[in-house]
């Protein structure tokens, strides 16, 4: 019987790097005790050495990296628009449900960048007027417009922290 994965994106079991696929693992719930041997059936018995140790040293790098990405300096580029939305995983805190807050913004040179991947609490005002007053404490001036859907938090929190952008609401 083949086995076939649908925990771990395509794009991602046939990564060359088996590196590639631990981040996925770990969010889909993957214990990093279970890792070792989760990897095998993924990708073979090649995939060896991912000890309890080495997905913990992993998962602090990779803690390193986002938290460094999230200082990185918005100044140097002018976003030109951005858009919001929340994301649920399905998964549920104490008594509200968590969502992953993302904003993604385009430069005035037609680039797209994530500008922002955080907790939040459902999509409220509050959750989102600490993103955006972090995006600006990070540079990022008022964009020209701001893309998002009928989430009134985001459009709260956007009239406090950039008056002066544009709203559009995608539907």
């Amino acid at each position: 019987v083949t086995f076939r994965s649908a925990l771990v994106p395509p794009y991602v079991r046939k990564a060359r790097s088996i590196e590639a696929a631990l981040p996925w693992l770990y969010l889909k719930g993957i214990s990093t005790g279970e890792m070792d041997a989760a990897l095998k059936v993924l990708l073979g018995p090649e995939a060896t050495g991912f000890s309890a140790k080495t997905i913990s040293r992993l998962k602090g790098q990779w803690a390193e990296e986002y938290n460094d990405w999230r200082k990185a300096d918005l100044s140097r580029d002018e976003w030109v628009y951005i858009w919001a939305d929340g994301i649920y995983s399905g998964l549920r805190g104490s008594d509200d449900r968590l969502c992953v807050l993302v904003v993604i913004g385009v430069n005035a040179r037609g680039e797209k960048h994530f500008l922002a991947i955080e907790d939040g609490v459902r999509e409220s005002t509050q959750s989102w007027r600490e993103v955006l007053l972090g995006l600006k404490s990070r540079g990022l001036s008022s964009p020209k417009l701001a893309i998002g859907d009928g989430a009134m938090g985001f459009w709260a929190a956007l009239e406090e922290t950039h008056p002066c952008t544009r709203q559009q609401r995608c539907w």
